[in-house]
């Protein structure tokens, strides 16, 4: 059974704008897939209608068996729970040191006195610097976040994600703001989970080479619509230029940024 499933997903935006068109396709359990696309294709609604951040207008999303499209309450905490975020500009609370974010991670499975009060357990405490330093960051665990490069903060980031021992993560341009050499880091860093863990991973990139270079399967998307999803070694020149609508199509380059 597919740890994701999409089944006919639309999204429309003030009954006008169509982010989301028919949108199909399943994930299995330990899968690393890339979603690329154009600016505005709707790459980041997908992202957050899976996560539930924002409701799909039709259709139909599984999640490990269960039909997830319109829970709430205490159903829906537990998907977030299971679905681990990273985003493109960190979300971490800068002011709070890195080993507090993490453990926020735990957040939604205590309840709502134990979060109001930041009580952990030492197992939890435990858990948190073992994720730190499998990802390098065990030095940094009581810096503040704001004290941290673009490259460590989103560390924590994963590292937050993980804490919530996830299902599932989805990664909403984890790489965009953030120079080649860190870029690097965090895509072996979230490669690695995917493989030594078997946490099932779907990230959006912006980088096409990079896509392929990580991921054994690309979904491409152009004006809410899936045009490719298959294997990356057979993603043509002329299917890049086709979920880009460009005559050029979109500047590939690799993870050093080295134009390709």
């Amino acid at each position: 059974m597919p740890i994701l499933e999409m089944q006919h997903v639309n999204k429309v935006y003030g009954g006008v704008t169509k982010a989301l068109n028919d949108v199909s396709f399943q994930i299995e359990e330990g899968e690393f897939v890339s979603i690329i696309g154009p600016s505005g294709a709707g790459k980041s609604t997908l992202l957050r209608c899976i996560n539930r951040l924002i409701d799909v207008s039709s259709g139909v999303i599984l999640f490990d068996g269960q039909d997830i499209t319109h829970v709430t309450g205490k159903e829906l905490r537990s998907v977030r729970t299971r679905t681990g975020m990273i985003f493109q500009h960190y979300n971490l609370v800068e002011r709070l040191s890195v080993i507090e974010n993490v453990l926020h991670g735990k957040l939604g499975q205590k309840s709502t006195i134990s979060g109001m009060i930041g009580y952990y357990t030492e197992q939890e405490k435990k858990e948190a610097f073992e994720i730190l330093d499998r990802l390098g960051l065990a030095d940094q665990a009581y810096k503040r976040c704001d004290e941290l490069s673009g490259g460590q903060k989103q560390r924590v980031g994963i590292a937050q994600a993980i804490m919530q021992k996830p299902r599932l993560i989805l990664c909403d341009e984890p790489i965009a703001s953030l120079d080649p050499s860190s870029s690097k880091i965090i895509m072996d860093s979230l490669k690695n989970i995917n493989q030594t863990m078997n946490i099932t991973c779907l990230l959006n990139l912006h980088q096409v080479d990079v896509a392929m270079n990580y991921s054994e399967r690309i979904i491409g998307i152009t004006a809410g619509q899936i045009v490719y999803d298959g294997p990356s070694a057979e993603l043509s020149q002329s299917t890049i230029h086709k979920i880009y609508q460009s005559g050029k199509g979109e500047l590939i380059t690799d993870v050093q940024g080295q134009a390709v």
